[in-house]
Parts: C-alpha cells; sequence; structure tokens
C-alpha cells in the first residue's frame, strides 16, 4: 500500500523538517481545471475535513456536472517533500495520469480530492480503517452530492488506501454514491497484517509509517487555516500502533475494520482490480467480498499483475503491468462512470480474467459456475516450526515438511479458484505455524508455486483448522504434478515467530477447484511483468521426494 518514496519520507521526515527555503517546485495546478478548496464537517461532529476541487477549465460556478471523488492519506500538498523542500504549489497530483489519460474535466466532470483525517488539511488522527475513516467517506460523499456545482451523483476512485475507502462507500452506502472504482484495495485492515493469525512483513512498520504520513505538514505556500487545521493530533499514534499488533481477527478493533460484512448485499455498483500476484494488498478475501456484493452491474478485472492502476505501464514505459492496452481500461472506467453518473455507457457486468499463460478472457463470476472442488488426501508425517522453509528457491531453502505429490496428469487440466485446506495437527507448543503451498510440478522436477496460505494454531494438543488458500487461475499442462506441501514457514510471505516444535500431522486434506469445460475464446491481452518473475522462481522437487510423497489425487477429466 506504501509506495517507496512514502516509506522513505517517513524515515527521513525528521531531517526534512527544517528545509523550507528550498526553491519552489513547479506548480501542481493543470490547465484544464479551475482550483479551489473547502472545508467541511468529518461526521464525527469534531473534526474538520479539507477538500481539493479541480473544476472543468472556464465551467460556470453554477454549472452542475457529475463528480469523481477520491478519499485518502496521500493527497497532502506537500507531495514529494524529499523533491520540493516542502514547497510545492497547488493540489496533489496523485492522479493525475488519470486525469490526462481519461481527459474527465474536458468530459464534464469534477474531479475532488478528500484528506482523511490527520492527512493533509484534515484534522483528527489516522484511524487505519476505523468508525473515524467510515465516516469522513460517508461525509465526503454527501458533501459533494449535495454542492451546488454537482448533479448529486458521485463516482469514487482510488488505488490501494484510497480505493479501502472506496470500499468504505460501499459498505456505507451514502446517498448520492452511484459508482465506485477500487484498484487493488484492502478488504479487512486486519488481512493487510495477518493471515489468520500469521504476521506478514509490513505487519509492525506500516502502522509506524502511517502515523509519520499522518504527521507530515503540508507545503510551506499552503494557508495558515491548512496548516492549523491539519496540525499533528499525536495523542492517537502510540495508541494505533499498539492496537494493530493485535493480531486476533475476532478482537473488536479488527471487526471494525472488516468491511466484508457491512457490504454484504450492497447495491452501489463496483468496478474492482485484483491482481493474483499482488505483494501489497493481498487477495485475501477478494473473491468472497466481490461475489457477495448485491448489483448486477458489478465489474472486475482479475490478472496476474501485481500493485498497480490498470493504465500503468513499466518505470520505462515499454510495457503494460497488465498485459493490456492502458486504453482498454481507462475506456472501461469511463463508460462505467458514465453509465452510472450520466445515464449512458455501454459497459457490460461481468470479470475479465487473466489466466498464467498470460490469456484473458471473460467469465460471469468468478471463480465460474463449472468449478468442481475435487477433495484428495494428504500425507500424514511431521514437521518442524523452525521457520526456515520458503516456497521458492535453492534446495537448501525450500520443500521443508510434509509432502503430498499427485500422479501426472493424463490429459490438460485448469484449476480455477480458492483452494481448501482441512489439517489436523498435534502440537506440544502454542502458537505453531502451519503453511500450505499448492505447486506445479513440471516431469523436470521444477515446481512453480500456484497458491498458498497460513495458520496460527493457539493451543497445544490436537487442533483443527480448515481454511482457503489463495486464489488463481492456473493451466496445469499434461504430465504434470500437483504437490502439496504442508510446513511451518513461508519466510519470504510471512514473518513467523517459530516455536521450535515438531508438528505431527494427523490427517489432511486439499481441495482443488477445477473447471470442467474448456475455454477457448479469448479477449486482447498478454503476459505481464510480474507473471513472468513469478514463473522464474521455482523451487526443486527430486525424483526420490516425488517417490516418497506419491499419493493419489482425485483429478478433473478431460475438459469438455
Amino acid at each position: 500500500m506504501l509506495p517507496i518514496r512514502a516509506v522513505l519520507l517517513a524515515l527521513l521526515l525528521p531531517l526534512l523538517a527544517p528545509i523550507v527555503g528550498a526553491p519552489p517546485a513547479a506548480a501542481a495546478t493543470r490547465e484544464d481545471a479551475d482550483h479551489f478548496e473547502a472545508y467541511f464537517p468529518a461526521g464525527d461532529g469534531i473534526n474538520t475535513l479539507h477538500a481539493d476541487v479541480l473544476r472543468p477549465k472556464g465551467i460556470s460556478p453554477d454549472k452542475r456536472t457529475p463528480v469523481i471523488l477520491t478519499v485518502s492519506p496521500y493527497t497532502n500538498h506537500s507531495g514529494e517533500p524529499l523533491e520540493n523542500g516542502f514547497a510545492n504549489e497547488g493540489p496533489s497530483d496523485r492522479f493525475y495520469d488519470f486525469l490526462d489519460l481519461s481527459r474527465i474535466l474536458e468530459r464534464g466532470y469534477t474531479y475532488v480530492m478528500v484528506d482523511l483525517p490527520g492527512f493533509g488539511g484534515s484534522s483528527g488522527c489516522n484511524d487505519w480503517g476505523g468508525n473515524r475513516e467510515q465516516d469522513a467517506v460517508e461525509a465526503a460523499v454527501k458533501w459533494a452530492a449535495s454542492r451546488p456545482w454537482s448533479t448529486g451523483k458521485v463516482g469514487m476512485l482510488g488505488k490501494s488506501y484510497d480505493a479501502w475507502t472506496g470500499l468504505m462507500g460501499v459498505a456505507q452506502r451514502p446517498p448520492g454514491l452511484e459508482a465506485v472504482v477500487a484498484m487493488e484495495p484492502v478488504y479487512s485492515g486486519y488481512n493487510y497484517l495477518y493471515n489468520r493469525g500469521v504476521r506478514f512483513t509490513n505487519s509492525v512498520l506500516t502502522p509506524a509509517l502511517f502515523q509519520a504520513i499522518d504527521a507530515t505538514p503540508g507545503s510551506v505556500n499552503d494557508s495558515p487555516q491548512y496548516h492549523v487545521n491539519g496540525a499533528p493530533q499525536a495523542w492517537c499514534y502510540g495508541l494505533n500502533q499498539s492496537l494493530q499488533q493485535i493480531d486476533s481477527p475476532h478482537d473488536p478493533f479488527w471487526l471494525e475494520r472488516n468491511l466484508l460484512p457491512p457490504s454484504r448485499g450492497s447495491r452501489v455498483p463496483l468496478f474492482l482490480t485484483q491482481g493474483f500476484l499482488e505483494t501489497n494488498t493481498k487477495q485475501d478475501a477478494a473473491f468472497s467480498y466481490f461475489n457477495r456484493l448485491g448489483s448486477r452491474a458489478n465489474r472486475a478485472w482479475y490478472g496476474q499483475f501485481d500493485h498497480v492502476r490498470g493504465w500503468e505501464k513499466t518505470a520505462d514505459g515499454e510495457r503494460s503491468q497488465t498485459g493490456r492496452s492502458p486504453q482498454r481500461f481507462i475506456e472501461q472506467v469511463l463508460d462505467f462512470f458514465a453509465q452510472h453518473l450520466k445515464g449512458r455507457g455501454t459497459v457490460r457486468p461481468g470479470i475479465e480474467v487473466q489466466d498464467n499463460l498470460g490469456r484473458y478472457r471473460r467469465e460471469a463470476a468468478w471463480p465460474p459456475a463449472d468449478a468442481t472442488t475435487l477433495w484428495s488426501r494428504l500425507n500424514r508425517g511431521t514437521y518442524a516450526d523452525d521457520g526456515t522453509n520458503q516456497a521458492t528457491g535453492g534446495p537448501d531453502d525450500t520443500g521443508h515438511g510434509v509432502w503430498s505429490v499427485s500422479q501426472p496428469l493424463r490429459h490438460r487440466a485448469w484449476l480455477a479458484g480458492e483452494p481448501q485446506l482441512r489439517v489436523r495437527v498435534e502440537t506440544t507448543a502454542p502458537r505453531t505455524n502451519l503453511v500450505g503451498l499448492v505447486y506445479d510440478i513440471a516431469p523436470s522436477g521444477k515446481a512453480r508455486l500456484v497458491s498458498r496460505g497460513a495458520n496460527l494454531f493457539r493451543g497445544v494438543g490436537e487442533q483443527f483448522a480448515t481454511f482457503r488458500l489463495y486464489g488463481q487461475d492456473w493451466v496445469l499442462r499434461r504430465g504434470h504434478r500437483i504437490g502439496v506441501l504442508l510446513s511451518g514457514a513461508d519466510s519470504s510471505w510471512w514473518v513467523h515467530a517459530p516455536t521450535m516444535d515438531t508438528v505431527r500431522v494427523e490427517s489432511a486434506g486439499i481441495g482443488l477447484p477445477f473447471l470442467r469445460r474448456d475455454r477457448v475464446a479469448f479477449l486482447p491481452g498478454g503476459s505481464t511483468p510480474r507473471l513472468e518473475e513469478h514463473l522464474r522462481q521455482t523451487a526443486p522437487v527430486s525424483r526420490a521426494t516425488i517417490r516418497g510423497a506419491d499419493r493419489t489425487f482425485s483429478l478433473p477429466g478431460r475438459l469438455r
């Protein structure tokens, strides 16, 4: 969720504070916009939110337009202080790339950026997706819908954290919110930092960094009102940091920040992107979230990409990060907003999904209706909860645990959905780790990771767990095998606290979702840089390991 430049800013913030005499940066105002600022109540009866409003250039003040809204922690006027010495002018340019590519202002929309509480020019303190921020989103939508220059129809747009705020809008359903475009969002604050009790690498650093971003002052060119209203309220920084170290998803702190229950059945149309290979805002709960919404107008792109915007290119500008034309995504977003904010548009609802061969296709739902889960028993055995295993790497780094390897596939098979793992173990220490890894093993023994998931056993003695692993859309070739490894770690993905316990797997099973029908019609698109990186990351599985772990899996018949 945090770009590297934000990380560097937070780490260097104390050193940057005195730098106020640097040459002013180029103004961030736009030639196609009339810009003004506004302040309004946050909805909690205490705080005040700050907004930057970009109206089409030269438009009459009373001319009503639909509004595209971003509610964000990233729209501080200071921009990139490492580059401009807090001397930036004008509003944040966070989504100027979208404004440039879409020409949304020329098309008769107003674009509004609202700072979340504690960030930029908004008062209060950051809340990591809690009620304070959820209420602020609702207040922002109502404010934008009620302006004399607004038609009353608001669409939200964001990526990462400000896509999370879009999903807060989906959950809140405020009047005036007609559509949301959310690229690589968070669905649950807990799931961003933990996976069923097991920490991700960012579980300590990210909370600290957001307190630093909260404390970042505005530009030296900002008004006194901006600085006074956005002055840091440090009383909450330590509290935020400590509460986010609670590793149980059932704690009230985390239940408040779980958007799945309040979003269920919401009819606010959503256009979602989710990368199967996300390394930042992981896909935990993404598909359950989307499939429980109530609007028939929802759209999604699921693909083999990372934490990117739908129109984003590589740093050299040579390749699309999604494997598709950036303009294709822009056009679909424009049609989506036109349909729901202007009453015209041609966007078809449904999902465009990309497989591991780089091919996009259209599905009415994902997992598709013809995906059938086949269960197979896994081998018993023991593994060490020592934190040493990795999903991919050399022979010394990988393969530590209990292997189960299928018979060779007699024909091509297509996995589409989220594998499920059922495990019964015996432990002698509390808080032991379990990681499940699913592989596509070539005849050469080279294994590529298909899916993974983790669980923390909190008790001692006989322990049970049933959980979903990461979803994937993966074609397995004839002659390949499916491998499942039960281990104490994937240290490349999680930060484990090893107990050094020897965990006995008493029984286990894997449910793998396979398509019954073949797909032969595909949409424009191709491989992605992230997919190619993923396919290069392998683990060796020796013939001796395969012989010793051989099991008869339930495998699908030939694709029809």
